[in-house]
């Protein structure tokens, strides 16, 4: 009897090989609900919350996220996943795939007596292996355009349609491309992301500038606009009460009178320094001006501004005031008492776009913009989502390429030819270590076994093919999902990121060797002892 059970006699306690079968039970569990979601040919899940809402998915972090997971095991290889999409914005559902096959492969050799150190001590062995292959295979190159698009397709193309997924590779390109700036980091959030229900997916379109979810608040303001000054504030141009908490006493009604004249006097004196900028700038040309401000404008004031052709924003979102400065430049002000033209942005146009009780401003044609908006469009709800989830891991990916100056061949490439290299490097070991190196080798070959299984083809016959090829070839093949037969990823364009793999053999590797070593599965917590304790 365990020792624990003398303890706390509700214990529950699974031992040797039930803890191993525990362990082995959920990987295996959960890898089969993800294994029908890898590759562009893969099926989507549909998620049915409590309250009925539905979510159709196939991007493994939403799903794992998303799904209520009790298993102890289960949970815990899915929060693996979501930390390694976390760290480089892809790699969940291999990740899970990856760890349920090293358990089954490590259970077949434990289950004839092997001791579970040994196959964890092949499984380091070979995981060092495959990181030298990794590096050999690896595609170092300069990260032109069409690069960087084949990156972000492969990435794109497991989660959207076929079309959409060309579409979005192209856009967040030019996003990227657009806010890179050389010797300086790559910053994402310079990348906003709107949202419009509005028309058909297809319509999801690049802003090189910024979209503003709000707009003017004076009904004779200007709908549109080019050739526009910017002052960017953060001003207050309303009317306002005293900050001490005092009460007035006034001898007449006039000494009243004169004493709010002073407070008005003094918010239409800001306005007026705003207006007296607008005169010197755009007196005797075709400008506009225009000007966004994060506090309040009173309709006294927005209509001072509304006569002298003056286009006002008011109570602008801070993210999106740092942002304007970035896409038109310029400098966003706290005091109208020293407005200068150098402190004005510019762009080429402006114009208001109202939908139902939404208004967008947009603010494009800026020169060298370091944000800019990707503007998502769908007809509901589930697509806009679906797309927004889909960008910020295309973003990661490009990202990813961008600073790793290389790539890795996709489409299973990678995985064949680490199996080949491990199935060389076996001979070389000693002990039954060697063992845990073909278990190792052989738990690879799961990412192009489901590729073709989720593409409709034989597995055997999939994997005898591009073994085969590999062979003749010298150079790493994957397989085309659309024949079933061999090609080179380099030549059509599919690449994976080189950190992603990366990650995947470290954090499989650690997480399959630490649940294979657990002998003992103890649930004894302190609420177990309390009367009628589960």
């Amino acid at each position: 009897m365990a020792a624990v059970k003398s303890l706390n006699p509700k214990a529950e306690v699974a031992r040797a090989a039930q803890a191993l079968a525990v362990n082995t039970t959920a990987a295996r569990g959960l890898q089969e609900v993800m294994k029908s979601n890898l590759g562009p040919k893969g099926t989507m899940k549909m998620l049915v919350s409590g309250a009925g809402d539905i979510k159709i998915t196939k991007d493994g972090n939403v799903l794992l996220h998303e799904m209520q997971i009790q298993h102890p095991t289960a949970s815990l290889i899915a929060r693996v996943a979501t930390a390694q999409d976390d760290v480089t914005g892809d790699g969940t559902t291999s990740n899970v795939l990856l760890i349920g096959e090293m358990l089954k492969q490590a259970d077949s050799y434990i289950s004839e007596g092997m001791h579970p150190r040994l196959v964890t001590q092949g499984f380091e062995l070979a995981k060092v292996k495959a990181l030298e292959v990794l590096e050999n295979v690896k595609i170092s190159r300069d990260m032109d355009r069409e690069t960087l698009i084949s990156v972000a397709h492969s990435s794109l193309c497991t989660k959207l349609h076929g079309a959409m997924a060309k579409q979005m590779s192209e856009i967040i390109v030019d996003a990227l491309l657009a806010i890179k700036r050389d010797n300086k980091p790559l910053d994402l959030f310079m990348v906003e992301i709107m949202e419009m229900k509005h028309k058909t997916d297809a319509d999801t379109q690049l802003v090189k500038g910024l979209v503003l979810d709000h707009g003017a608040r004076h009904t004779n303001m200007a709908k549109q606009a080019k050739n526009c000054h910017i002052l960017t504030c953060n001003v207050s141009l309303e009317y306002e009460k005293t900050e001490v908490n005092s009460g007035m006493f006034y001898k007449t009604a006039e000494e009243r009178d004169k004493m709010v004249k002073a407070e008005r006097e003094f918010v239409d004196n800001r306005v007026r320094r705003i207006i007296d900028l607008k005169k010197q700038m755009c007196e005797g040309n075709d400008s506009s001006f225009i000007i966004v401000n994060q506090k309040g404008i009173d309709p006294i004031s927005l209509d001072m501004l509304a006569k002298e052709g003056i286009i006002a924003l008011r109570r602008a979102k801070r993210r999106n005031m740092e942002r304007l400065t970035l896409a038109c430049g310029g400098t966003a002000m706290n005091s109208v008492d020293e407005l200068t033209p150098d402190l004005l942005g510019w762009a080429g146009s402006f114009h208001e776009h109202v939908l139902g009780e939404e208004k967008f401003t947009f603010i494009e044609d800026v020169k060298d913009p370091e944000s800019v908006t990707i503007l998502i469009k769908g007809p509901n709800k589930h697509t806009i989502v679906q797309i927004k989830d889909a960008i910020h891991d295309g973003l990661r990916a490009v990202k990813n390429a961008i600073e790793d100056k290389s790539v890795v061949p996709g489409a299973g490439a990678f995985e064949i030819a680490v199996h080949a290299k491990l199935v060389e490097y076996m001979k070389s070991v000693k002990g039954r270590q060697r063992l845990g190196v073909q278990a190792y080798a052989d738990s690879l070959l799961i990412i192009p076994k489901v590729l073709a299984q989720n593409s409709g083809f034989d597995q055997q016959e999939s994997m005898v093919k591009l073994q085969e090829e590999h062979q003749d070839a010298g150079r790493p093949v994957g397989l085309d999902i659309s024949t079933g037969e061999a090609l080179v990823p380099e030549d059509v364009g599919i690449f994976d990121n080189y950190r992603v793999k990366k990650q995947l053999l470290h954090s499989c590797t650690t997480i399959a060797s630490n649940l294979l070593l657990v002998d003992e599965v103890v649930r004894a917590g302190m609420a177990s002892l309390k009367p009628g304790g589960q």
